[in-house]
This record gives C-alpha cells, structure tokens and sequence, in this order.
C-alpha cells in the first residue's frame, strides 16, 4: 500500500478568517484595461530573428524615422527581433505613471537575453495609443551551447519572452466614474448569493438602508449624503467592512499537476469503495537459433519472441460513513493508502454515484 503524502489541500472553515469587502470585490467603473503594440529589439547578438521579411521591413521603416533611406535587401535581421508588446494598464492611471511591460518573440529568434526595446506605441481596443514602451529587457532563462550540427543545446525557461519593470509611461489618462448617480456598485470576484447577500448585511450593519443585492455578482451601495464630494472617503471605509464569505462545496482537480483541492463544505454520503489496479507488461526479446554442430543443412536466424505479464491487485471494499467534516472524510481515504491518481478516480466515481456533496471541477 502505498502511502499519500499530499492528496488533498483542505480549505478548512475553522481556519477561515472574515474577509474585507476590498478583497473580496471591485467597484464597477474602476478596471484594468489592456494594451498591445508591435515593436523590435535590437542588440541580441546573433539571437535575433533569421533573415524574416517582417523584421527587415521593420528595421528598415524605423530607420526612415531618422532620415535614413536603406534597402531592405541589404539589411539582416540576427541582431534584431520583431516583438509583441502587451500590458495592463490600471484604473486611474495618470499620464506620466509607469507600468510594466511584457515583451514576447513573434519571430524566430533565439532569444532575447541583452536586447534593448525600441520605443513602442501601445494601443487599447478602440486603437488609441495610452503608453509608450521602451527599455532594457530581463529574461528569466537562457539558452546556450549548440556549436554546430549535433552539438547539445541547453534551455533554461523561456527565453524569447522578457519584462521591463515600468518600462511604458501613461501618455493618456482613460476616464472613469465609479460612483454614478449617487451609488457605487461592488462586484464580487468569486460570484455567489450567499456571499452577495451577506456582504449587504455587514454594509447595511454600518450604514443603515443604503446596500441591496442586486444579483449574485454585485452589490449596489447608496452614497450617505455625508460623504457626496468624499466618495473615496466612503468607498475606503466600505472596503474595510469585515464579511465571511460563504465558500461553495467544490473539489478541484488538475490531472496535468495531479493536485486535488477541496473546501470545507465538502460532504460525502455513506459509500463503500473498492478500488484495484491492473498492471499489463509486455516484454520484447530476441533468441539466436542456430542448427547443430555436425548438422549439413540449417542456418542460424535471430527469432523475436513477446513475453506478456498481467498483474491485477486485489480490491477489498471500504466502507466510507456520513462524515460531517472534510478532515475525517480525507483521513478516510488516506487510509486506503490510494495514489493521487487513483484518488481522483474515486472523486469521479463517487460523484457519479450521487455519494458526493460538492462542485466536482476537472481541469
């Protein structure tokens, strides 16, 4: 029996501390917004793009900017690389603020290591630009060795996408109104009615008549007629307004990482399980067959032959009661000593019995 080490990551409801309003919402109005440009780095040595016609017609439009007129036949593209540029710009960004930058190889290239970003428009969907880019480029990884046909090559993470910490200054601010008609509305990260609902309680214990659900995802908020002019006073104090979410009964799971995630409302009726594993091995050998050694007639060959191994563990039926809490229902089924694998078998089946209580996610 093998034992589990790590198969469940219990969110338990004992642990659970009230959250804010802050953290458990955003206020309609106040989003981030995304920006994307096309741009190049230069500087890669060797490690840019190969003789790409997109890059070179790159290179050389930029260098008209300067009063240069080159032949794009003429120019090679191994120190420069054609990049997509994207970023997040937050709500009430000014002009002047800086943000970060993500810079991505579109082309060939090798790697971005020591490339220096040219100064890049970036454009919002409505195809306005809001920020420029520009700037020195760290890549968390590396590539290096190769030397020739069938030289080793050695890879660290990925070295074609690289960030500018603040490497893109706001050049236009993007307008929003978050308290509209009196009211501010708060919308829910994780969408749900009991959450909504208290979450309008706690605010209404504060400022008596002025919340009201709307639906599972938002809470509308009347402004006190103390705070109109004040509304950041107002929304800073709503958000430091303790709740206690009310967490849905779910069990996660990612087969790519094997990892099980479950929640404290986790419930699992009286099941009996039984759960064996069967094991095929087929083994390939090859044996010499030759005449004997006075023989006249006769060659020696080579005969291929399959040897095939069935092995199938005995299952014996566990009987898993009505446990009330997720700490005895996964002390109960790590006593069966199953893998995490085989543990996610089981969720899947017991859902489909009915015997499981709970959301069962697999991703």
């Amino acid at each position: 029996m093998k034992r589990l080490f790590l198969a469940i990551l219990v969110v338990s409801a004992t642990l659970l501390q009230a959250g804010r309003v802050k953290d458990l919402a955003v206020i309609e109005g106040g989003r981030d917004n995304q920006l994307v440009g096309y741009g190049l780095v230069v500087g890669l040595a060797g490690d840019g793009d190969s003789s790409s016609p997109m890059t070179i017609n790159a290179v050389a439009n930029s260098l008209k900017r300067f009063g240069l007129t080159v032949d794009a036949d003429d120019l090679k593209a191994d120190n420069v690389a054609a990049v997509m540029i994207t970023a997040d710009i937050p709500p009430f960004a000014r002009a002047g603020t800086r943000i970060d930058v993500t810079v991505s190889s579109i082309g060939d290239a090798e790697s971005l290591q020591g490339g220096v970003l040219l100064q890049t428009p970036l454009m919002g969907a409505n195809d306005q630009v809001y920020a420029v880019a520009q700037g020195q480029i760290a890549v968390g990884g590396f590539i290096g060795g190769g030397g020739g046909p069938g030289g080793a090559t050695v890879q660290k993470n990925h070295p074609t996408v690289g960030l500018i910490a603040s490497g893109a200054i706001v050049e236009r601010e993007i307008p929003m109104n978050v308290s509209e008609s009196g009211y501010v509305k708060f919308l829910l990260l994780n969408p749900d009615y009991g959450t909504a609902a208290r979450v309008a309680e706690a605010i209404n214990y504060v400022y008596p008549t002025s919340t009201v659900a709307l639906d599972s995802a938002a809470v509308q908020v009347t402004i006190p007629e103390i705070y109109i002019g004040r509304e950041v006073d107002f929304i800073s104090s709503i958000g430091g307004i303790s709740v206690d979410p009310d967490t849905p009964a779910r069990i996660v799971i990612n087969e790519r990482t094997g990892t099980i995630v479950a929640t404290a409302g986790v419930r699992v009726s009286t099941v009996a399980v039984s759960h064996g594993s069967l094991s095929i091995t087929i083994a390939r050998s090859q044996n010499v067959s030759q005449p004997g050694p006075l023989a006249n007639v006769g060659e020696t060959t080579v005969a291929e032959g399959t040897e095939v191994e069935v092995v199938e563990e005995l299952g014996a039926f566990h009987v898993i009661p009505d446990y009330p809490t997720i700490q005895q229902v996964t002390a109960a089924l790590n006593a069966m000593g199953v893998s995490t694998r085989e543990m996610m078998s089981i969720f899947q089946a017991m859902k489909s019995a009915g015997a499981l209580q709970a959301e069962l996610v697999i991703k």
